[in-house]
């Protein structure tokens, strides 16, 4: 699954208890219809995003940038501590992609995780062009 959108905040690293670290990060995505009316309504949905795999994005992973992402979506449900049970949606994301603005720096990124996972970078991933 894929989705594109805006950081609202920058992201952050946070540690499970297994000690495991994941980059956690919000997207605000945004899409508009017309009413009945014709009027033009604007409907902002706010996806919680989780990266697993290296710490290394949360440097340049900023508020505002506009990003595209790809993943799978996944259910958590908890009890907090006064009781109350709570359920949540989170994107498990397994790739990062700029759409415009630091991609040299992505680039790099991913070269990098690439080479030391043993998978060469083909030159056309390395195009900064968001489509």
């Amino acid at each position: 699954m894929n989705i594109s959108g805006r950081l609202t905040q920058d992201a952050t690293v946070s540690t499970t208890t297994t000690g495991k670290e994941v980059v956690n990060f919000s997207v605000a995505v945004n899409d508009g219809y017309k009413n009945k009316q014709g009027e033009w309504v604007d409907d902002t949905a706010f996806i919680d995003c989780a990266y697993w795999r290296s710490t290394k994005p949360v440097s340049w992973l900023k508020q505002g940038l506009y990003v595209e992402l790809t993943g799978q979506i996944s259910a958590r449900a908890w009890q907090e501590d006064n009781g109350n049970l709570r359920a949540g949606m989170n994107f498990k994301t397994s790739v990062i992609k700029p759409a415009w603005g630091t991609a040299s720096k992505i680039d790099s990124v991913q070269a990098n995780n690439n080479q030391q996972n043993g998978n060469p970078v083909k030159e056309d991933e390395k195009d900064d062009l968001p489509f």
